[in-house]
């Protein structure tokens, strides 16, 4: 299981000034989200201050984005990286795609699926510099002429990681994908009873077997080295979980640990515009059920139990602070224990 680097609300040049420390540290990939900033030109300014590590977007918004306009920036920075950007993509919620992208929403599911057809579609004609007819139900990509085709990229194109929850996605993600990226509140019963099996159904249905395939967790983790700094930590870990758990589309995570009640409560809150409430009602065994909680030994132990044998990597959430030396005391905890389990 890789341990990797996730840079959540990082501005790109802080990110690129811890690009070469998280390099040293021996940390496998780089992954940036986008939040506040674009993850294209962060991870950018990462590749030129590397050589080995792996540069992803965890995840890019790509609904705010036209097909074209993605396969050109993955295209351009896998040829910066030489050769090691993969593109983690998710659809984001309904109300950031069209009041704060100003984009549209529909078939969520069926358009992603059909965006990452006209993403192959489009490195196709970039690798053969054929003719470029894409066709479907959302997009449509029918000139490439010459001159704006960057042509074969001699480090082939980049892999693609499909985010998702629910089934639809999960099985778009099997079966076109070349990995998943999991939900910060996803559990090890979560992946074990549903995601995992959705995957492997969808991949057999494509023809194609889990042998290579990449599952990523990003789990939140509370962790201190103090009785102080961990409760701090557990506080914080609280505000991100109420955020998510608050979210309708995610409460079937909710319900299959039996907290429909604490579904119901979030919900209610958030109808009546008391988000400030929500925190309260997200106690300890919430926290730890969704979160990894303990000082780094205890946390390093938790992570392998939750995620051994299922995650193919993971890298600490953290919406803001996780810097390299935060992590450094986990990060130091989890390397050890890896290498004692052999």
């Amino acid at each position: 299981m890789r341990v990797d680097f996730h840079g959540v609300t990082t501005p790109p040049d802080v990110f690129a000034g811890w690009a070469r420390e998280v390099e040293e540290a021996g940390y496998d990939s780089l992954w940036m989200s986008e939040t506040r900033h674009d993850p294209f030109i962060g991870l950018t300014a990462a590749a030129l201050q590397t050589e080995r590590v792996a540069i992803r977007t965890g995840l890019a918004v790509v609904f705010a984005r036209n097909p074209m306009t993605t396969a050109m920036l993955s295209n351009d920075l896998q040829l910066v990286s030489g050769g090691r950007f993969s593109l983690g993509i998710g659809s984001q919620l309904k109300t950031h795609i069209t009041r704060r992208f100003s984009m549209p929403w529909d078939k969520p599911a069926a358009r992603m699926r059909e965006y990452v057809r006209a993403l192959h579609a489009i490195w196709d004609c970039f690798e053969t510099g054929g003719r470029l007819r894409f066709r479907g139900e959302f997009y449509r990509h029918t000139v490439m002429s010459p001159f704006f085709n960057p042509g074969p990229n001699p480090y082939g194109r980049p892999r693609i990681l499909v985010a998702g929850v629910g089934p639809l996605m999960t099985e778009l993600a099997g079966e076109l994908g070349d990995g998943f990226l999991a939900h910060i509140i996803s559990t090890r019963r979560l992946l074990e009873e549903q995601t995992l099996p959705a995957l492997r159904t969808a991949r057999e249905k494509a023809g194609r077997s889990m042998e290579g395939y990449e599952l990523h967790a990003t789990p939140i983790v509370a962790t201190g080295s103090t009785e102080e700094e961990l409760r701090a930590e557990v506080e914080r870990a609280k505000v991100e979980i109420a955020y998510y758990a608050s979210i309708p589309s995610y409460a079937p995570v909710l319900e299959l640990h039996g907290l429909e009640d604490l579904r119901d409560e979030l919900h209610r809150l958030a109808h009546l515009g008391r988000g400030d409430e929500v925190v309260d009602v997200i106690d300890d065994e919430v926290v730890e059920t969704f979160a990894i909680v303990g000082e780094p030994a205890v946390a390093a132990k938790k992570i392998h139990e939750r995620f051994d044998g299922i995650a193919t990597s993971l890298a600490f959430f953290r919406q803001q602070g996780g810097t390299p030396e935060a992590w450094r005391p986990l990060y130091e905890e989890l390397r050890k224990l890896q290498a004692s389990a052999g």
